[in-house]
């Protein structure tokens, strides 16, 4: 692989028989992008994780009897090899995340509101040590008839374990200990909010979650000692006058913490806010098109790129990202892949 491009896997909503994960490559001159090769035989591999050694990656088959893969990766050429598939014991789970220290695998099943806990064995295999069922709902008849854990990640001590449940408006915090999950504390959403996903400060003093129901993101200040997040402001995930489209979806920050993005399906669009460094509050700055249909997952590479998935357009479109601003200007380039709604990047 040239100096000039880097990897990255795009998990997608594709049937068993279909390649469903693609290993691709970025050109970090100009933003165009290149399918390498694909690996079938996973059914709507829509959430994708890869160890801190980038030697094994994991997905989830988000299907009605789901399942976990993990995939020992060839340092070379990228392929995937399958090392081991476990049952859910769920229904479609969504999300998919590695422990800080690669110890142990958490997922969250959205229909049947199962989280399993898994052991990671020295060979990359899985070892079945947890599950939880959620129960219960919240305002929304339509959406929260039930519960439906939406993501699961450790927070950066290590010490927790946080669910977002966006059938309960609830954050569900576990510790994990010896491989079970158990209940540590609850933090309540606003009612009909829907949390969905969720990403920390590099500081550990902030946290960001992103309401898919009413289109809002809050941000946290996050006591690690107690296990506790406190809402501290709350903003809109949309610009001024769009319609509110219950269809938020995914936030990160940057990892120099200036910067925050959260995408929108509604209006298929990413939003930008700056990241006060003294206090954690944002102060939304733009909106841009993705340049495609219902922006899912959305990456930010190392070296001033966002990757954004749009599911419903069958297309990646890449934006080079400004370091002083923030500000993302689209390349031009698009990658045409079916159904793309998970995208990890490879640091080789």
């Amino acid at each position: 692989m040239s100096d000039n491009k880097r990897w990255f896997y795009a998990g997608t909503y594709t049937g068993a028989d279909e390649q469903g994960i693609f290993l691709c490559a970025l050109d970090m001159d100009n933003g165009s992008m290149e399918i390498v090769h694909g690996t079938d035989g996973i059914a709507n591999a829509s959430y994708l994780a890869l160890n801190a050694a980038q030697d094994t990656l994991y997905a989830v088959s988000e299907t009605g009897d789901g399942e976990v893969c993990a995939y020992a990766v060839d340092g070379a050429t990228g392929k995937l090899q399958l090392l081991d598939r476990k049952p859910t014991h769920g229904s479609d789970p969504c999300y998919l995340s590695l422990t800080r220290d690669d110890t142990h695998m958490l997922a969250a099943n959205y229909s049947s509101g199962h989280v399993n806990a898994y052991r990671i064995e020295g060979d990359g295999k899985l070892a079945e040590t947890g599950l939880v069922r959620h129960s219960g709902g919240s305002v929304n008849q339509e959406r929260q008839e039930a519960a439906h854990p939406h993501s699961v990640f450790q927070d950066p001590s290590g010490k927790y374990v946080l669910v977002c449940d966006l059938g309960l408006d609830e954050i569900v915090i576990y510790r994990l200990k010896g491989g079970e999950l158990q209940e540590h504390n609850r933090v309540k959403t606003a009612p009909g909010a829907g949390p969905r996903h969720f990403d920390f400060h590099p500081s550990g003093r902030w946290a960001y979650g992103i309401n898919e129901l009413d289109d809002t993101v809050n941000v946290y200040a996050f006591d690690a000692e107690a296990g506790n997040l406190q809402v501290m402001q709350t903003l809109s995930a949309l610009p001024e006058g769009a319609a509110k489209g219950s269809s938020s979806a995914d936030i990160h920050v940057t990892p120099c913490g200036r910067f925050l993005y959260a995408s929108n399906r509604s209006d298929d669009s990413i939003g930008l806010y700056r990241v006060d460094p003294s206090t954690g509050l944002l102060t939304a700055v733009e909106w841009v098109s993705t340049g495609g249909r219902t922006p899912r997952n959305f990456a930010i590479v190392k070296g001033g790129f966002l990757l954004a998935a749009n599911q419903n357009s069958d297309s990646v479109v890449s934006f080079k990202i400004d370091k002083e601003s923030g500000r993302l200007t689209p390349t031009g380039h698009a990658l045409t892949l079916p159904k793309p709604v998970c995208i990890v990047p490879v640091y080789k």
